[in-house]
């Protein structure tokens, strides 16, 4: 397996989660989404991901883009060990936990939007992170409401073991820290990810460990 990826990117970050998790390595192929204009809009990557996002990941014949249909397909790929739970409305949970970022927070926040409020609409770097923390604020109530009415929380977002969820909620968190969040107001949040964190796999998996870290 390849993948493609850039250090700073939670998408990559969620995927990076679920290979150490899993226990699957794959060649690390670095994006660099800042050099330039960017490489992932470059021919060449291009042609593997019209998107022009980050990750990528091919595992033989196959290439799959999109962090959470990545995520699924290695699951079903290499179902062991689990990243979803087997009751179905336990799975439904954990996947729209891991929507709640990937779909509602992440979008908001990502660097294509905030190049766009810093180059076409003038936002100074104070309007940005304003912006930035905005969402993070919205998305982050209610998923912590979510996470502390139990419903399945345990030592992590469902139960005792990582799911997708944890994958999706630890870069959400680690961006929010980079961007000054005040997390205050989400202890459950702040719990979890520490478990989290207390892993070998997610500390593996950190934006500092990759080897286009800078």
């Amino acid at each position: 397996m390849r993948l493609h990826s850039f250090f700073r990117s939670s998408a990559s970050y969620r995927v990076r989660i679920a290979l150490q998790l899993k226990g699957l390595s794959a060649e690390y192929v670095p994006v660099n989404l800042r050099k330039g204009q960017g490489e992932q809009y470059e021919a060449a990557y291009r042609a593997l991901n019209p998107q022009s996002l980050v990750p990528t990941l091919q595992d033989g014949a196959h290439t799959v883009t999109q962090s959470l249909a990545i995520l699924e397909y290695l699951e079903e790929t290499h179902p062991q060990p689990a990243l979803l739970p087997k009751h179905p409305a336990e799975r439904a949970r954990v996947r729209a936990l891991a929507l709640a970022i990937a779909c509602e927070i992440h979008p908001l926040n990502n660097t294509r939007v905030l190049r766009y409020l810093k180059d076409q609409l003038g936002a100074d770097p104070a309007a940005q992170d304003a912006w930035y923390r905005h969402w993070i604020g919205l998305g982050f109530a209610g998923i912590e409401e979510l996470l502390a009415a139990g419903g399945g929380t345990g030592r992590f977002c469902q139960g005792d073991t990582p799911t997708l969820a944890d994958c999706c909620l630890v870069p959400q968190v680690y961006n929010a820290r980079g961007r000054a969040c005040d997390l205050s107001p989400f202890p459950t949040i702040g719990r979890i990810e520490q478990a989290c964190l207390a892993l070998p796999a997610f500390q593996r998996a950190a934006p500092e460990q990759q080897p286009d870290a800078v």
